[in-house]
């Protein structure tokens, strides 16, 4: 069985669509193979600035021979439906067959398709690929009428076995496949012809390219660590950066330089920023100090001198951008040592949404939420409100307004410099966080109080004017508001009903039912399933996101053991039974069982059972204590199970009856007042 190798060379594809187009590839080929009857032991696809390329190994040398059966008119129908399914079927009358069935004969044409040589059925998937590929953005060239990520240059499409290579006949507009393809761009360039990925990949290593990103990417973090390490330094970790500049370069060179020492006095973010954004350089870090004081560069190719040519380009470019950061820090320093007044004025003109007013107003908001807030966090009000006034300042200052991803930490940087507290300063720059799930949440609490302030002010104010996600649209990110919410107030343990904040409005419940669905989603990964969660919304005070939380982690793992199947197997026979019993009399069953109407020892064992740990249970729910109270409920496992082995409930005798009845309804509320079991699925 022959291994196909596919490699498609154009000009540089941009870093960020490199993955996603490998993927791309190897999805849309495999599945035309496999929809063409060719199959294939195992796919692999890899990507570099200039080529995507698709190995195939045991592919099959043609598809299989295929017999349809196609069910037609029944015997005795018009001609002209017969001869109609005839040319639909590309059969003649004679191959016909009659079939017997229940509603009488019909003709059944059995149409038998030759298999196809696998090189036929490469080229007419690889072309339908080419011709349909879903770039983001694409481009046409010359007088062709292909679209391309950039100028497409060559095909390379081989079939290889122990007999040699062949090449799939293929035409792409005026681009024939062949067997070559070409080295790196300056090292070594030229055709280089090929007979199999493993030569492939050989000829292309020789020829300076190294064909794995993730290869590239190892490289680029290794070397970079060893030249920190032998500096007394530490490598910044930035894996996008890492991700996107490992698919800049077919051949990563790395390369250490100097940072001018007048710009080592910036802030490490300030630097660290201005060079990823502009430069795509890796800052070094004094572990010492924590300062940012040398850079990493990958260069494209080797040269005569080592890379200092390069380096002193870099180094020529990288001063022209600190300076200009240079002088964005010092203008922005002196307003804050005056106090950040103008930014805080000119938030006024800064439009946050228009029917939610300006920034200005929404910093009034927030601050009041945030002293409001702040007694139940146990943060200071008055600082709460403080660090809420200047949160969004920075927002106007000139080095948030060149590098926007810098908000709330050039905030901290000019509240410190304007004299106001650190708790004050740090709350600026953590009353975004968290803004995603791995991104860390703020524990300081004036910082958690600003943060909760913020988000839930967003989440009200949408909902207040109707502007609520749907589906997938989120222009708000209303979704990630709710989330960092959550992660806020569990990661804190912090009581705070949504009731109470968001007070009795038309929209409150609604806006309580879209955290309820957040949490889902963030339990979920938990591995706490979604119905043991509806079990604990049932119940009194799932608005308490750490109640509900707390009570739904008890309950799924209770419902996990062995004792919590079974008690809930027994409280699902108690519910039905009880159900069907309160329908059929037209009664609830719900008070009256006494011991002393009981008849055998099961049952009298129950009602001890019951009657010793009831108390324990209540007392323990009572303390929100779930896992003590499940735990005790599961003590009930044993008596319930002997009960319904041993008991008939529906006896002949109504007194017993009532009173088992009534103590079926003892098991039901005790498990009922621990969670609605009733929503638990299965």
């Amino acid at each position: 069985m022959p291994d196909l190798l596919i490699e498609l060379f154009s000009e540089e594809i941009p870093a960020r669509m490199q993955a996603r187009a490998a993927a791309d590839l190897k999805r849309l080929v495999t599945d035309g193979l496999v929809e063409a009857g060719l199959t294939y032991a195992h796919a692999g696809a890899l990507v570099t600035p200039r080529r995507l390329t698709l190995a195939l190994e045991g592919v099959a040398d043609r598809s299989p021979d295929t017999v349809e059966e196609r069910r037609g008119p029944k015997v005795g129908a018009p001609e002209k439906a017969v001869e109609g399914f005839l040319r639909g079927a590309g059969v003649a009358r004679a191959d016909l067959e009659v079939r017997a069935e229940k509603k009488g004969e019909v003709y059944v044409a059995r149409i038998h398709r030759a298999g196809r040589p696998a090189d036929e059925i490469v080229a007419g998937v690889l072309e339908g690929a080419i011709r349909d590929f879903p770039w983001p953005k694409s481009m046409r060239w010359g007088e062709g009428a292909l679209r391309w990520v950039r100028p497409l240059h060559r095909i390379l499409c081989i079939l290889s076995g122990p007999e040699g290579a062949e090449i799939v006949p293929l035409e792409v507009d005026g681009i024939r496949a062949g067997a070559t393809t070409e080295g790196h761009r300056f090292m070594a360039p030229g055709e280089i012809r090929v007979s199999s990925f493993e030569d492939y990949q050989a000829k292309l290593k020789r020829a300076h390219v190294m064909l794995d990103p993730e290869e590239r990417a190892g490289t680029i973090r290794a070397e970079a660590q060893n030249m920190a390490f032998s500096s007394g330094l530490e490598v910044v970790e930035d894996p996008a950066l890492l991700a996107e500049v490992a698919g800049l370069v077919e051949w990563p060179v790395v390369l250490m330089g100097e940072i001018d020492a007048r710009f080592l006095d910036l802030p490490a973010e300030v630097l660290q920023t201005s060079m990823r954004e502009h430069q795509k350089f890796f800052s070094l870090r004094d572990p010492g100090t924590g300062r940012i004081v040398r850079f990493v560069t990958v260069a494209n190719r080797e040269t005569a001198d080592d890379g200092a040519t390069i380096l002193a380009g870099n180094q020529r470019v990288l001063a022209a951008r600190l300076a200009d950061a240079a002088f964005f820090w010092e203008n922005d320093l002196a307003v804050a040592k005056a106090g950040m007044g103008p930014w805080q004025e000119a938030l006024a003109s800064v439009t946050f949404h228009a029917r939610l007013g300006s920034e200005a107003d929404r910093v009034a908001r927030i601050a009041a939420l945030a002293r409001e807030l702040a007694p139940a966090v146990g943060a200071d009000p008055d600082q709460a409100a403080q660090a809420a006034t200047l949160a969004k300042a920075d927002l106007v200052s000139e080095m948030v307004y060149e590098f926007p991803e810098l908000q709330g930490v050039m905030g901290r940087y000019y509240a410190r410099a304007a004299g106001y507290p650190d708790e004050v300063a740090t709350a600026v720059a953590e009353h975004y966080a968290p803004l995603g799930p791995s991104d860390a949440v703020p524990t300081a609490p004036v910082s958690v109080a600003v943060s909760l302030a913020e988000k839930i002010d967003k989440l009200t104010g949408f909902w207040a004017i109707g502007e609520t996600p749907t589906g997938s649209k989120d222009p708000y990110a209303l979704r990630r508001a709710a989330l960092g919410v959550i992660r806020v107030l569990l990661d804190n343990a912090l009581r705070l009903p949504l009731g109470r904040i968001f007070g009795e409005n038309s929209w409150s419940a609604d806006l309580t039912g879209f955290f309820h669905d957040r949490l889902k989603v963030h339990l979920r990964d938990e591995g706490v399933p979604h119905d043991v969660i509806d079990a604990c919304l049932a119940m009194e005070g799932a608005d308490d996101l750490t109640l509900l939380v707390h009570r739904a982690r008890a309950l799924a793992a209770f419902l996990k053991s062995d004792d919590g199947e079974n008690l809930l197997a027994g409280f699902r026979r108690a519910n039905n039974i009880l159900g069907q019993a309160e329908a059929a009399d037209g009664v609830e069953y719900s008070f009256g069982a006494d011991a002393k109407h009981a008849r055998t020892d099961e049952e009298r064992a129950l009602f001890a059972a019951l009657e010793a740990q009831g108390p324990a249970i209540e007392r323990a729910m009572a303390e929100e204590d779930f896992a003590t109270a499940m735990a005790t409920l599961a003590l009930l496992r044993t008596p319930i199970d002997a009960f319904f082995e041993a008991v008939q409930i529906n006896t002949d005798n109504q007194i017993v009856r009532r009173n088992r009845l009534n103590l079926l309804s003892r098991i039901r509320a005790l498990c009922l007042g621990v969670a609605d079991l009733t929503r638990i699925e299965g």
